[in-house]
């Protein structure tokens, strides 16, 4: 499988329409589907080393030098969730008791909580930027068991629209086993709107902007990028 990488052009000024086609329906785990037409709501993630703590809520410092930039982009109507993670100065494999290692936990800043959401990993794994894009369809599975069921039963996007900052973004590697960056999930919005209002926008109308100091850009008459691999055969 290749990969390669796009620019969409997308903001209040409507770019052009994504090919797309029909979205699968939920499996017992979740599915990988094609982007939809339409999103709720949109998050981004600043994830850094500092922000790190071990399942006893205990500051745990992930890789000096390693930062994380999460986009999720949520249509909670269909329970889809699209995902654009970069990862970079992580080195070393990565370890997660779940069933891969870069997940949204319920857990609000300094503290610890069960993974809900587990995506794949960034690649490759190496010294240099890891990159993971795509869209996954629920009911979600982590592959961790908490009270004889898995973490992620029974939990919607709808929660994370709720309540974006009691969810968390990270990842884990075999040198940082409690994650090698962590960050809080932050609302930016969707057409103009206020993300999370239980109202599709199409993504013609996608228009936030993610400026790489982690500072939003405003929504406004200007266009703005938003950079996403495409997976080829």
């Amino acid at each position: 499988m290749k990969t390669s990488t796009r620019t969409f052009t997308i903001g209040t000024i409507a770019g052009a329409a994504l090919a797309l086609t029909a979205v699968a329906a939920p499996a017992s785990a979740e599915t990988e589907v094609p982007e939809p037409d339409s999103f709720t709501s949109a998050f981004t993630v600043m994830a850094t080393p500092d922000q790190v703590i071990n399942n006893d809520g205990v500051a745990t410092p992930g890789q000096p030098g390693a930062a994380g930039e999460f986009t999720f982009r949520i249509n909670s109507e269909l329970e889809i969730i699209c995902y654009d993670i970069t990862l970079t100065g992580v080195s070393g494999d990565y370890q997660s008791p779940a069933k891969t290692a870069t997940h949204i936990h319920e857990a609000a800043a300094g503290q610890a909580g069960p993974p809900r959401i587990s995506f794949p990993n960034p690649a490759p794994v190496g010294d240099g930027p890891r990159t993971s894009s795509g869209c996954l369809q629920g009911p979600f599975t982590t592959g961790v068991m908490a009270n004889g069921a898995d973490t992620g039963t029974s939990f919607t996007l709808a929660q994370i629209e709720a309540n974006p900052a009691g969810f968390t973004g990270d990842s884990h590697t075999v040198d940082f086993a409690a994650g090698v960056v962590r960050g809080q999930l932050t609302q930016v919005p969707v057409g103009g709107l206020e993300t999370g209002a239980g109202t599709a926008q199409s993504n013609d109308m996608l228009g936030f902007g993610l400026a790489t100091a982690g500072v939003l850009a405003a929504a406004g008459g200007a266009a703005f990028v938003l950079r996403r691999r495409a997976r080829t055969e």
